[in-house]
């Protein structure tokens, strides 16, 4: 099945209000930025966002959030995303903070079919206890707190239970795929990539190269096309356009 769609925009045409978009990437690393770029002039809202960050810079989900389209945040770092800090703060972003490898597993179980499972991160803190400020109402007071989750002890280790995420729809962005929709991740790019497309009802892939089925070694695969449901080819210009979060240079 040839999976391959004309442009971004096509691409999340059906992305509405309000929808659920679980998005790859980790800091600048891997960001389906072409994807975004398509979803904000859309100008849908309300947003139900699943990543490990929110866009850094200027770059990313960060424009979405600029714009308010973004209504609820599932992640683990806010890091130096000030607009995000202040939005979440003044309570116009509702967000979930989760520990990372917890997010990871939770979009894995999502995917596999897995419906939740215990881990013992997170236990004797808020995130198993409850009160995590999940929404602030503007004025220092908390309008919506995490509630309490189920623990219980396994060979004398105590767990939480967190339950699977799934989404309607995943942005993710591969250095390599085939019109079937079978991905390869780039280094740092295959840490959150995968396991959101596997999460998302519906995955969308933008990839920097795109080759014909067959072209890929079947071992070098990182994530089977039964995941991917459309796939985009980036120009040369758009798979070239990388930022740096952090540009240092060493003396001479």
């Amino acid at each position: 099945m040839d999976k391959v769609v004309a442009t971004a925009r096509e691409a999340v045409a059906d992305i509405g209000d309000g929808a659920s978009v679980a998005v790859g990437g980790f800091g600048l690393s891997g960001v389906p930025n072409v994807l975004i770029e398509a979803l904000h002039e859309r100008g849908v809202r309300g947003l139900h966002v699943v990543s490990n960050n929110c866009g850094a810079m200027d770059s990313g989900l960060a424009v979405l959030l600029a714009a308010g389209q973004i209504a609820r945040v599932t992640g683990s770092y806010i890091g130096t995303n000030k607009e995000f800090a202040r939005r979440y703060l003044a309570g116009e972003v509702e967000f979930e903070l989760i520990p990372q490898g917890t997010l990871a597993e939770r979009l894995r179980a999502g995917g596999c079919g897995i419906p939740a499972f215990y881990t013992p991160a997170g236990v004797g803190t808020q995130v198993a206890d409850g009160g995590l400020p999940w929404r602030y109402d503007g004025r220092g007071g908390v309008a919506v707190a995490s509630p309490p989750k189920e623990t219980r002890e396994f060979d004398g280790v105590e767990c939480v239970l967190e339950r699977a995420i799934t989404t309607d729809f995943a942005l993710v962005r591969a250095a390599k795929g085939d019109r079937h929709g079978n991905l390869v991740f780039a280094k740092a790019a295959r840490n959150f990539n995968p396991l959101a497309a596997m999460a998302g009802r519906i995955a969308i892939a933008e990839v920097e190269q795109l080759v014909e089925p067959g072209r890929i070694d079947p071992d070098q695969v990182h994530l089977p096309g039964i995941f991917v449901q459309r796939v985009v080819a980036l120009t040369p210009e758009q798979a070239a356009d990388k930022k740096i979060e952090r540009r240092t240079v060493r003396g001479a």
